[in-house]
């Protein structure tokens, strides 16, 4: 059997063709229009935004907390698994002077009635990766707008039906990829919109974090849901943190559209370590865990073996001839980084620490990195105007350093006021859906696979995100919930 033969098998059962293309990479089906695109979606503004939160573990007490604080918006409606994880944030609300939220728990189908809560106005997922899909095309097939933890969708097929429905409903769906709200984020942004970077050429993010004590912790990621997938699955599942700031510098799905891919995986040597390092107390923990829906045991996914390698790394060309590197490693001691840098011909921003080089002038050589008093003008001048003004607050209300709040505010900000979002279906598709395209190159030895083009040429008219704020009474506006900005 020849290597298409087997991919053709691979891909036919994730509504990608075994086709070789034109460029030699494995090919994706573009299914016909059935409605208008929503790329720059403007919808009727929302006088109030009234927000119901499905899953309370990680992520969705922090949301609770934060929305609160934001003008103009009211969580109205909680749901989770759990009743002592509704409980929590629902006494919270209530000693801050908010009014009781519905509370939907008890049962796997729960959550469901929170969509169809006729008072909920925005659908806001912070539940495990397997429940994402779900969750947003019920919201959707409701009429709801949604907003979902990243990642929010892994295969083409879903995909097209979450992009479907959101075309159909005229329906926000938005990637709630708080990396994009980052303080250096936002400066590279803003470096790039006033060309002081040049042309771009070439952007590389990652997501490098040292999981493996909370992977194997009980409690932390509900039935191990995080291990399971890893059991399963190669590839990279967590792309969008490192490749969605980037995309949004390089205007991709807005002027630019990614073309084609190749990814490798190493192997798997961190995970088995580490368990062997621990293997009495992951023992007596296997032995007390059950198995979940999710058709594996939990002993299962703490004993091994695991699909995912170690470090995922993933190149990307464009349609204009830029490349993007994507990295994935969440099983290895190295420090904490999303790496961050976006290279043009007058400049380049790299983070993790945060440096400069610029060549304005095309000297050469160029003066190298930029020394601390260039790095203070450089920040003066072109700090986001979003964090310029809101970034105390941000801080102070909290959220990975007050990312998590900007997104929100930006969110309901622009659903308020009748706004195109910040992140579009689009988008929040493509950064997701490497999960699998990585995967198949992975499983193929890095053979390039076609980036589907979900926006259905409409990236070539779609305006790029500007440097966008909020209006600066808009904070004011609601004396209540300014109030609530100081707890």
């Amino acid at each position: 059997m020849s290597i298409f033969s087997t991919r053709r098998g691979f891909l036919k059962a994730s509504g990608m063709v075994g086709a070789v293309g034109l460029t030699g990479a494995i090919g994706c089906k573009i299914p016909a229009r059935k409605h208008e695109h929503v790329g720059g979606l403007a919808c009727k503004p929302l006088d109030t935004v009234k927000v119901g939160v499905i899953g309370l573990g990680m992520r969705g007490p922090g949301a609770v907390y934060r929305l609160s604080a934001i003008p103009g918006v009211r969580v109205v409606a909680l749901s989770d698994l759990f009743e002592a994880r509704v409980a929590a944030p629902t006494k919270w609300l209530k000693e801050h002077g908010f009014a009781a939220p519905k509370g939907y728990f008890g049962g796997t189908e729960e959550w469901k009635k929170l969509v169809e809560d006729p008072e909920v106005n925005l659908v806001y997922v912070a539940s495990p990766w397997q429940m994402h899909v779900p969750m947003v095309k019920y919201a959707l097939s409701c009429g709801k707008h949604v907003a979902c933890e990243v990642p929010m969708v892994f295969t083409v097929e879903d995909c097209w039906d979450i992009i479907d429905l959101a075309e159909e409903k005229r329906c926000h769906c938005m990637l709630l990829e708080n990396c994009c709200y980052g303080e250096t984020e936002m400066l590279a942004l803003n470096l790039v919109r006033n060309n002081i970077l040049g042309t771009l050429v070439h952007g590389e993010g990652a997501y490098i974090h040292d999981l493996r004590g909370w992977n194997f912790r009980d409690g932390s990621y509900e039935g191990f849901w995080r291990l399971k997938w890893n059991a399963l699955h190669t590839g990279n599942p967590y792309a969008t943190h490192g490749l969605g700031p980037i995309c949004q510098y390089m205007n991709v799905g807005r002027g630019d559209q990614m073309r084609v891919l190749t990814a490798m995986n190493s192997g798997c040597f961190g995970f088995p370590e580490y368990v062997d390092y621990h293997k009495e107390r992951l023992a007596k923990l296997a032995d007390a865990s059950k198995g979940n829906k999710y058709g594996m045991t939990d002993a299962r996914a703490l004993k091994g073996p695991w699909a995912q390698g170690d470090m995922s790394t993933a190149i990307i060309k464009t349609e204009l001839g830029r490349t993007i590197m994507v990295q994935h490693d969440t099983t290895s001691p190295r420090p904490y980084t999303r790496i961050n840098l976006i290279s043009g011909t007058k400049g380049i921003l790299k983070d993790y620490p945060l440096q400069i080089a610029l060549d304005p002038e095309y000297k050469a050589p160029h003066l190298g990195w930029c020394n601390q008093a260039q790095m203070k003008e450089i920040l003066a001048k072109y700090s986001h105007p979003l964090w310029v003004q809101s970034g105390e607050l941000a801080k102070r209300l909290g959220g990975h350093g007050g990312m998590d709040f900007l997104m929100d505010l930006r969110l309901c900000y622009c659903l308020q006021n009748g706004l195109p979002l910040d992140i579009n279906v689009y988008e929040s598709c493509q950064w997701s859906v490497l999960a699998e395209l990585t995967e198949t190159s992975s499983k193929h030895d890095g053979a390039p696979v076609e980036v589907p083009d979900f926006t259905r040429g409409a990236w070539h008219d779609l305006k790029p995100l500007g440097i966008e704020a909020v209006d600066e009474t808009f904070l004011n506006k609601d004396a209540k919930a300014g109030q609530q900005m100081n707890v």
